[in-house]
């Protein structure tokens, strides 16, 4: 079966076989028991354990299984609905554990396509391999995507790196870029319990070469986060986690529970 990866190496086309990915120029890639398959060679790996650990890959799980993000992994499938071609291809560039990916896949299914994520967290990739069975992941950088040119019809980065160069590259012309992040209020009350001084986030709208805007669709929701683990999973799962004083986390793990608002901009291009 043919794949929408290609090999890392040479970059010909890869066909799925039973345990492993190979390429006509007899590269060959082994496919773990999960289902996913590593396509970050070597020579691109900056330690022995890119991307997030499994303590924050299954942090994220817990938060995101919470649903807590519904609203914004409801309005990407509507805008998938809204804006792609029948039968595409999407990838998830950045798809951490498959949460947003497997409600992605659910709906270009349906469509009559397919879905492929990637991510440099091999822990986070065997979450959403065993999430999807039905698609496919691999552990890759999305600075070097495996991935043909002008491959995929929608791509979709929810707060992950933004590899704009790369997604022009493997986007066809006219297909569609979901890229998602944090509104300036995003995570407000759990910054001000962590911060003296809490700040907002940057609010712009940045252009890029080769893409051109359609839309910036604002998402907001607001929840409870009801349990100590809960409130810890959604800590362990943002940037505040690794540059936050002592004292502002000793402050957040004496809360019992925590309202917090969601406040997300999802910024909606064309690949021209």
């Amino acid at each position: 079966m043919e794949s929408l990866f290609c090999c890392p190496i040479c970059g010909k086309g890869l066909g799925r076989e039973p345990g492993r990915y190979s390429c006509p120029r007899g590269h060959s890639f082994d496919l773990a028991k999960e289902g996913y398959v590593n396509l970050l060679p070597a020579n691109r790996q900056h330690s022995k354990a890119p991307g997030d650990d499994r303590e924050m890959a299954a942090a994220r799980t817990r938060f995101l299984e919470g649903g807590w993000y519904g609203p914004l992994r409801e309005t990407l499938c509507a805008l998938v609905e809204k804006y792609v071609p029948q039968a595409p291809a999407l990838l998830d560039a950045g798809c951490g554990e498959g949460w947003y990916t497997a409600a992605l896949a659910e709906t270009v299914a349906a469509m009559g396509g397919r879905t492929a994520g990637v991510d440099l967290s091999k822990p986070a990739v065997k979450k959403a391999a065993r999430r999807l069975p039905g698609g496919e992941f691999a552990v890759a950088s999305v600075y070097h995507l495996p991935l043909g040119d002008g491959s995929v019809d929608v791509l979709t980065d929810c707060f992950s790196p933004l590899a704009a160069k790369e997604f022009y590259r493997v986007l066809k012309p006219g297909g569609i870029f979901l890229y998602v992040v944090p509104a300036p209020r995003h995570l407000w009350e759990l910054k001000s319990v962590l911060y003296e001084h809490p700040y907002e986030n940057e609010d712009r709208r940045e252009e890029y070469p080769g893409f051109r805007y359609l839309d910036i669709l604002p998402v907001e929701t607001v929840f409870t986060l009801p349990t100590p683990q809960a409130i810890g999973d959604l800590y362990r799962m943002t940037p505040y986690f690794w540059k936050t004083p002592r004292q502002g986390a000793r402050r957040l793990e004496r809360l019992e529970e925590l309202t917090v608002t969601g406040q997300f901009r999802i910024h909606l291009f064309q690949r021209l």
